[in-house]
């Protein structure tokens, strides 16, 4: 699996870092989204670098022009309700691809921990296709790992990138773990070296979910 980082590289990504974390700028949600969306922008355009391209013609008012195009479009897969926020960033670059939709949840046991459960997926088929699936944070892994199992049961694809904007090291070690694939490529904004026992990143941001879309309340 490759692993790339976008931030700590002195671009505009660290801005959009630097506000999705600090707490006085997620009291307003319309923000925090807005800086999704852009994140979303911006894994897009680098995934796009990677992707299949074929010169076309292209009649403009005074002639025409040879232009690369993609040759197929990617499906956009992501993890309910956190990552439609991002999701749509990378939509909004990548316009004609297909979506599919994951929900899993957390499941509680009656002495507060939890695990991840899938629930159900809304998806094109998805063989041979190039899968780019998504969700704004990356704590212990188990959410990423499902979302990507949950992929194969809709086909095979021929690649599958892993998007998360701020990941913990644990939660890297452990997808790096579990999917030894070679055609797998985990795409981050920063790497956090903490978590908490209920699997919060330290520093991270908070819940993501709860700051785009409001509080929930947790099914025990």
């Amino acid at each position: 699996m490759e692993i790339k980082v976008l931030g700590n590289n002195h671009s505009v990504v660290d801005q959009y870092l630097a506000e999705i974390r600090d707490e006085a700028i997620q009291k307003d949600p319309l923000r925090f989204r807005e800086n999704l969306y852009r994140l979303g922008e911006i894994f897009a355009y680098e995934i796009s670098k990677t992707l299949d391209f074929e010169v076309s013609q292209v009649t403009t008012p005074l002639g025409m022009a040879h232009v690369p195009k993609l040759q197929k479009q990617p499906v956009l897969a992501t993890i309910l309700r956190a990552g439609l926020a991002m999701h749509n960033g990378l939509l909004r670059i990548l316009d004609r691809a297909e979506n599919c939709f994951i929900s899993a949840f957390r499941k509680y046991n009656a002495d507060g921990k939890f695990e991840i459960e899938f629930e159900y997926m809304a998806s094109p088929s998805l063989d041979d296709k190039v899968v780019i699936l998504s969700d704004p944070m990356l704590a212990s892994g188990k959410s990423m790992e499902i979302g990507y199992e949950a992929l194969f049961s809709k086909g095979t694809p021929a690649h599958i990138h892993l998007v998360a904007i701020i990941a913990s090291r644990q939660g890297v070690d452990y997808v790096r773990e579990k999917i030894k694939a070679e055609n797998v490529t985990l795409w981050l904004g920063a790497v956090d070296n903490e978590m908490t026992a209920k699997s919060y990143i330290v520093p991270g941001l908070g819940d993501a979910g709860d700051l785009a879309y409001g509080e929930k309340i947790d099914s025990k």
